[in-house]
């Protein structure tokens, strides 16, 4: 059963200069010594949480995708974290062509994408920003990965684990939909016990890993950002977590842990079936 390494970059982000950025993180990841296979960035690394995209959006083929595609590549890692997209053809429900989209980066130069469901109306996010709505699950070496963006996480239908049920019908090989959570953030200071508080809540409920990822530091309207950047395991215990320093971390998550656990104790299989809609 192999097992998965992650590495959480924590950092400071430049507000609203995705130059200084791209070029502060390549450094971070170059100084990444040990072997990893996915490299998780905070959300909006590029720019730090802006509600100007009309400024700052890039479309599929700009920089910062561009970016990620080369990193990925020449490190031969998944590389993850949310983006401001600029995309006509996603515009749909209302019309706003801007989305908080997290980038799911192969080594082959193939992605994934998933546009954040839950808008931050407290900041107005959700004037800004179109919402998505889909989900996305990705796979690395059998391991299943459901991609969240922060606000995301106070929403727990959004994550709640269903039954993956093999197309051949075999019972034996039913299992849990996903093994590991992530969710990146910039998520402020003054909330922080949420965060922190519902990572762990989200790894009990679902049985899995949870891998949150923060930033730290003020951002350009003056609030801080604490990171506490989590790893949780199946059981919510706590792997991993940094508080207000800048932190690039490597972990790897045990699969004989998680399948020792979902055995013993498989309250997965009592969950109440649910459909989204």
């Amino acid at each position: 059963m192999p097992q998965l390494t992650l590495t959480l970059i924590q950092t400071k982000l430049h507000w609203e200069d995705a130059d200084a950025n791209l070029a502060m993180l390549e450094q971070k990841i170059a100084s990444i010594g040990e072997r990893t296979e996915i490299i998780i960035l905070p959300e909006m690394f590029s720019t730090g949480f802006s509600m100007r995209p009309e400024a700052l959006a890039e479309d599929m083929n700009g920089r910062t995708v561009q970016w990620m595609k080369r990193i990925s590549a020449e490190r031969n890692v998944v590389v993850t974290g949310s983006v401001i997209i600029r995309d006509e053809v996603a515009a749909t429900e209302h019309g706003l062509p801007y989305f908080n989209r997290l980038i799911w980066m192969l080594p082959n130069g193939e992605y994934g994408f998933y546009d954040k469901r839950h808008c931050f109306t407290l900041a107005g996010e959700d004037q800004h920003y179109n919402h998505g709505n889909k989900r996305l699950v990705a796979s690395v070496k059998g391991w299943r990965i459901l991609l969240q963006v922060c606000y995301d996480l106070r929403f727990p239908v959004w994550a709640r684990q269903s039954q993956f049920n093999p197309p051949n019908g075999d019972a034996a090989a039913v299992r849990p939909e996903y093994d590991l959570l992530i969710n990146v953030a910039n998520w402020p200071e003054r909330r922080v016990h949420a965060w922190r508080t519902l990572l762990q809540a989200r790894a009990i409920e679902n049985q899995c890993y949870v891998a949150g990822v923060n930033r730290v530091g003020e951002d350009g309207n003056g609030i801080y950002h604490s990171g506490d950047s989590l790893v949780a395991g199946p059981l919510g215990e706590v792997l991993y977590h940094k508080a207000h320093d800048e932190d690039i971390h490597t972990i790897t998550l045990s699969r004989e842990h998680l399948e020792e656990t979902r055995t013993k104790i498989p309250f997965w299989k009592d969950a109440d079936p649910f459909m989204l809609l």
